[in-house]
């Protein structure tokens, strides 16, 4: 995968028509992606790249995203492109990392994944049971971030291991490492440890299923 500073050199030369042969700088490709020109000082010196506003970028431009991270050219996408990957994508539904959030099953969309990222999910087989939504909130940070995309598999839904779980109470849909206890009772756990852990009784959760991923790693 290119650097975020490469990309960011090609998305210059794309928007270049656009300047009118005015010099483009980073604040303009900032500005562009819809990000603060702080955070995007930031994902660069860091070369973190914001796959969700690229995403959106290369949608509303009709550019391939495996060109924009890659380098791939068009032509050898297209055997590619006939077997392309999708899911399910709740883009207006925030499973909240903080307080809470209501999903609406009308508003699934489709998200289309390249190759590498689906054998990260494990593979063609598991793509039946993984849907992606947004992040809200900042309890879970530093692993998750308001507006990260997250990537669930719906048939993992045994807690007994612990894991980070997407879950439904009656305060919506959290995003919440999970912690089963010997008395039967489980542990809600939030990353950012200015909020307290929470115990509930089993059965007033119910589990949608577990984080596999996002744009970046899962601890």
């Amino acid at each position: 995968m290119k650097s975020f500073s490469d990309i960011v050199e090609d998305i210059k030369n794309i928007i270049s028509p656009e300047f009118e042969g005015r010099k483009i700088f980073d604040k303009d490709v900032a500005d562009i992606l819809g990000i603060s020109r702080m955070n995007f000082a930031t994902l660069k010196k860091r070369n973190r790249i914001p796959f969700n506003e690229l995403l959106d970028f290369c949608a509303k431009r009709s550019i391939s995203i495996n060109w924009l991270l890659y380098g791939q050219s068009p032509e050898s996408l297209i055997e590619a492109t006939n077997r392309y990957y999708k899911i399910k994508y709740f883009s207006d539904v925030n499973a909240s990392a903080g307080g809470g959030a209501e999903s609406d099953v009308e508003s699934a969309g489709e998200l289309e994944l390249p190759e590498e990222f689906v054998i990260y999910l494990g593979g063609e087989r598991e793509l039946k049971n993984i849907e992606a939504l947004k992040v809200s909130g900042d309890s879970m940070e530093p692993t998750f971030s308001y507006n990260d995309t997250i990537f669930i598999n719906r048939a993992k839904t045994d807690i007994q291991r612990g894991g980070i779980f997407v879950l439904r109470t009656e305060g919506g849909l959290f995003i919440k490492r999970v912690q089963p206890r010997v008395d039967g009772k489980v542990d809600i756990i939030s990353d950012n440890d200015i909020y307290p852990v929470q115990t509930v009784e089993r059965d007033m959760v119910s589990v949608l299923g577990r984080v596999v991923a996002k744009f970046g790693e899962v601890d």
